[in-house]
């Protein structure tokens, strides 16, 4: 999908093969489609007469050729109640609107879908190049037949000022690179994305972007360091494990304290000696979302040239059972010298990220952020709209807290404090890798806490909320990527 904008508030006048037009439940009329409709004759008027369309979110109607409107078709698109219309519906509303569309004879459109919220371009254009992306999104590499739909042009039409349009359109467009290679990552099969492909990948980056480098820790640099907590799941797999760290330099003073993002990238998780049942382990490919998130981010902050310094560190490996395997009941030290007991290898994601926040620190950090499908408790919690939030400090969680409500990408803040530490306490070590069946997503977050004391620290689980079936969402590129703008 190609994307721009179009400073054209007359709505007949726009041409394109198709125009999309918002019409509110029980049959009310948008302001482009009042313009259209008297521009016609009521042709709109006379076709919701019929009653078959009435404004339902999610409802099409198609006409065309329309007295006096060069637009060869226009789409009457459903968007619900008008009191709730807002950016987030219009984001839906376009997703639904293209999919309608897609057709070899449409490859021009034009959206007035945000022409009713004309207090918010910026949101407006944001929130349709989302949807449009959405819609759009397909991965095909591994079909042996080209089925990829052909591309089209969406024009937002909208009265503002043009350079601030181009200023958004540029912001959403960015933020859509970033989501699709996240998407595009997380599809990949295991026996592609190993923790080498992510580092290749991290690589290729840094050749497309000045402000990018990178430094890849190879297993041997890791045991050099003490990491003997992300050696105890890499071990196990003849797929080295990889730490990859990608330096973004956006700011004007290079020494600008950096914010860091953590990822969870285990690139295919079978749970180890702890083996997961086989129903749905297809999916455990998706294990890696964290760090194709951070990679995601890293791209639309490239993309944008967004004046920040950033750290983004990727923890790489493949759980596998093998005779190399660590076994439930051995005890690690991780570089932070704290001692672990793995009493389930399942929970594999947070003994290499432990590591990785260790090892952050020497960056010395504005404030870190990991990110990482944990838990299935998550899933339990809050399904798969809203991924868990966690945090050392109240001001940082209010502030991710906001970005996600801006962007329509939300997190929810659980508890973490001392009264769960108990369910972590081992008999034979400092602390044991697991707290019980009880509150998984918090003990989780706070095993973590152990190696993130000394810095201004953020936890998302994004289990519920990285993919949904069978194919990566982007998420959450979106709320990481408003964070890092509104930290500007």
């Amino acid at each position: 999908m190609n994307y721009s904008t179009l400073n054209q508030t007359i709505a007949p006048q726009a041409e394109g093969d198709c125009l999309l037009l918002a019409i509110y439940q029980d049959k009310q009329l948008s302001n482009a489609a009042t313009a259209i409709d008297q521009a016609s004759g009521g042709a709109i008027s006379d076709c919701l007469a019929f009653g078959d369309f009435t404004g339902k979110l999610g409802e099409t109607q198609r006409l065309y050729t329309l007295d006096q409107v060069k637009c060869t078709r226009v789409v009457l698109v459903g968007c619900g109640e008008q009191a709730k219309y807002d950016v987030f519906a219009l984001k839906k509303a376009t997703k639904q609107a293209l999919a309608a569309t897609q057709s070899d004879a449409i490859s021009t459109i034009v959206s007035y879908l945000g022409d009713d919220l004309a207090d918010n371009s910026q949101a407006v254009i944001m929130q349709s190049v989302l949807g449009a992306a959405d819609n759009d999104y397909q991965f095909t590499e591994h079909k042996s037949e080209d089925s990829a739909q052909a591309k089209q042009q969406l024009s937002i039409a909208f009265s503002d000022h043009q350079e601030a349009l181009d200023a958004s359109l540029n912001t959403a467009a960015a933020m859509a690179l970033g989501c699709q290679l996240s998407r595009d990552l997380g599809n990949q099969p295991g026996n592609v994305c190993t923790p080498s492909y992510l580092a290749d990948t991290a690589i290729g980056m840094a050749q497309d972007f000045d402000a990018l480098s990178v430094d890849v820790l190879e297993e041997a640099d890791m045991e050099k360091l003490g990491m003997g907590s992300f050696l105890a799941v890499s071990q196990g797999s003849d797929q080295p494990g990889k730490m990859v760290i990608l330096n973004y330099q956006g700011a004007a003073d290079a020494e600008q304290a950096p914010i860091a993002l953590v990822g969870k990238g285990v690139t295919f998780d079978t749970g180890g000696i702890s083996l997961k049942p086989g129903a749905s382990m297809d999916e455990m490919k998706f294990d890696m979302l964290g760090a194709a998130s951070v990679l995601g981010t890293l791209k639309a902050c490239a993309e944008m040239q967004l004046p920040i310094n950033i750290v983004g560190v990727l923890a790489a490996a493949e759980n596998m059972p093998s005779a190399r395997a660590t076994r439930p009941g051995d005890i690690v030290t991780s570089m932070s010298g704290k001692t672990i007991e793995i009493l389930n290898t399942d929970a594999e994601g947070r003994l290499v990220l432990c590591d990785a926040l260790t090892y952050v620190g020497k960056y010395k950090p504005r404030l870190v952020i990991d990110i990482a499908t944990l838990t299935g408790a998550c899933i339990v919690a809050l399904g798969h709209e809203i991924c868990a939030l966690l945090s050392n400090e109240q001001s940082l969680a209010d502030d991710i807290l906001r970005s996600g409500n801006t962007i329509g990408d939300q997190a929810w803040q659980l508890p973490m404090n001392d009264d769960y530490q108990s369910q972590l306490k081992s008999a034979h070590a400092d602390i044991g890798n697991i707290g019980g069946k009880s509150a998984g997503t918090i003990t989780a977050a706070c095993f973590l806490g152990h190696f993130t004391k000394d810095y201004r620290w953020a936890h998302l689980d994004i289990a519920g909320t990285a993919w949904q079936g069978k194919d990566a969402t982007g998420r959450p590129v979106p709320l990481l990527t408003q964070f890092l703008i509104d930290q500007v």
